[in-house]
């Protein structure tokens, strides 16, 4: 028994092991609840079902904070909270990006669920190493702090001059025509398969990857580009990797579940990045103002993050009132 609690007491990351423990084991029962229960079976998942199951992610996210808070301080329960809204309205163009991979790709939406499940746990693994490489980079040398501050100020204005981006072109991307070279795709959908064996031109029964499989890689890829912002923008609200991490996976819990109510809405939200933009810039200059005004409080960051979200949200929506419904193809509207 001794062994056990110092085990559970033990420092893992700024953080004891029964606090990773807890969130290991919430993260686990949802997804296992999310396939095993929910959704054993492949069918289409309408609306209102994203809606209930994306507020149900959402809640156990806000629930986790609270659960932090009482563990780690109100500073902490601010910072998972600033984390949480940051990743998620990050998170909004990946929506928009899945949409084109499963249009382009004609994945029909009872197989999306079950992509974006085994892309979930793909993001859980790969979240993780980016975010040990950045916590172990920041002990070694905090000047980096500095380099991710500039990142965002950059990236951010950049997103602030930008303008509204069109539907990119899949067929003439880069690492879709490196993929499809370099694997063996099939050229047609075995129903929820993502691989099969069948003859090669020489005849010979080989492993094929399917249209399916092919997706999942290239949301992999799609989440990996869009994590080069929202990490160092939740380092630079805390270099706390346990409010860092689980802020990012409750964020991208609910955002996945919420894919098919926005799917079809996205483009509603055209201008919200905007609002992001200026967050991104607001959480750069975070990291330069604390060396000139000291540290600025969790409850302002979190103040800022929400009226910045909040006026992007009502102003896309005013900005995009009379704007046609999206139609991308049969394989997302059907």
């Amino acid at each position: 028994m001794e062994a056990l609690h110092a085990f559970l007491m033990a420092d893992f990351l700024g953080t004891t092991t029964w606090l990773w423990l807890v969130f290991i084991t919430v993260v686990i029962s949802l997804l296992a609840f999310d396939l095993g229960v929910l959704h054993r079976d492949n069918r289409e998942i309408g609306v209102k079902e994203s809606l209930l199951l994306s507020a149900g992610y959402i809640t156990a996210g806000l629930l986790f904070g609270l659960w932090v808070w009482l563990q780690k301080g109100g500073d902490a329960g601010m910072d998972f909270y600033t984390g949480f809204l940051i990743e998620k309205s990050l998170s909004m163009d990946n929506v928009f990006l899945m949409a084109i991979i499963f249009s382009f790709l004609a994945i029909p939406r009872q197989y999306q669920h079950k992509v974006l499940f085994w892309g979930i746990l793909g993001v859980i693994v790969l979240r993780a190493i980016m975010i040990s490489l950045g916590a172990a980079l920041i002990h070694e040398y905090s000047w980096i702090l500095y380099v991710f501050g500039a990142f965002l100020v950059i990236t951010g204005v950049k997103m602030l001059f930008a303008k509204i981006d069109e539907t990119p072109n899949l067929a003439d991307n880069f690492m879709v025509k490196y993929l499809r070279k370099h694997l063996r795709v099939t050229d047609r959908l075995h129903e929820q398969r993502f691989f099969v064996r069948q003859p090669d031109a020489t005849g010979k029964s080989v492993l094929w990857i399917t249209p399916l499989f092919l997706a999942l890689i290239l949301i992999e890829l799609a989440d990996l580009v869009f994590a080069v912002d929202s990490v160092p923008a939740i380092f630079a609200i805390t270099q706390d990797p346990f409010i860092v991490y689980t802020s990012n996976i409750f964020a991208i819990l609910g955002l996945r579940a919420l894919y098919f109510a926005l799917a079809a809405l996205i483009h509603r939200f055209a201008y919200l990045k905007y609002a992001l933009a200026l967050i991104l810039v607001f959480v750069g200059m975070k990291i330069f103002l604390v060396g000139i005004i000291g540290k600025i409080p969790p409850v302002f960051s979190l103040s800022v993050t929400l009226t910045l979200l909040a006026g992007g949200v009502l102003f896309s929506l005013w900005k995009t009132r009379n704007d046609p419904p999206l139609q991308l193809n049969a394989a997302t509207d059907k």
